[in-house]
């Protein structure tokens, strides 16, 4: 197991393995940290994350399609959608934006989805424009049909205010 300084939490509870970054890297992520705790308005900091992690990269003649795909881009991305949901710009996720996840990713369409699932395409409409909830029991057997199940995980405090999840580097 990885220890805890060098992991980052992300805002869905995935844990993102810091140890591929070089020291360079690291450093930037903890600056990137700093200053979403010093400076919580998500505009600024949205500004100034992008501007960051794109003069780093470019540095390194990294293109930006790939520089999209880097750690440290995902971990901004996420402190600054930390900031949008405490801003009450943006909400947290929950299960309904996993659904859509497992839909896009593993079903051609929705219809087949809830071929598979057993869910009504009227109910999972309802689900995924936040109009309503499915009840335990019928996700968990829905799941259940495709392979996936329900978890119960502790919840997350924002990395922003409180840095828990928000790992750390050996630079720190």
């Amino acid at each position: 197991m990885e220890p805890q300084h060098m992991k980052y939490v992300d805002l869905k509870g995935r844990e993102l393995p810091l140890g591929g970054l070089d020291a360079q890297e690291r450093r930037l992520v903890a600056e990137l940290q700093q200053r979403a705790k010093s400076h919580p308005d998500w505009d600024d900091f949205e500004n100034y994350w992008t501007a960051a992690v794109a003069s780093f990269y470019d540095a390194r003649g990294l293109p930006r399609r790939e520089s999209r795909e880097k750690l440290v881009y995902k971990i901004a991305q996420d402190l600054s959608s930390r900031l949008a949901v405490s801003a009450g710009l943006a909400r947290p996720p929950d299960y309904r934006d996993e659904l859509e996840e497992i839909i896009r990713m593993s079903f051609p369409t929705r219809r087949e989805f809830c071929k598979a699932t057993g869910l009504s395409e009227d109910m999972l409409s309802h689900v995924l424009a936040h109009r309503k909830h499915l009840a335990i029991d019928t996700l968990s057997q829905a799941l259940d049909r495709i392979g996936f199940q329900l978890r119960i995980v502790p919840r997350r405090e924002s990395a922003v205010s409180s840095g828990v999840g928000s790992g750390g580097s050996e630079d720190e």
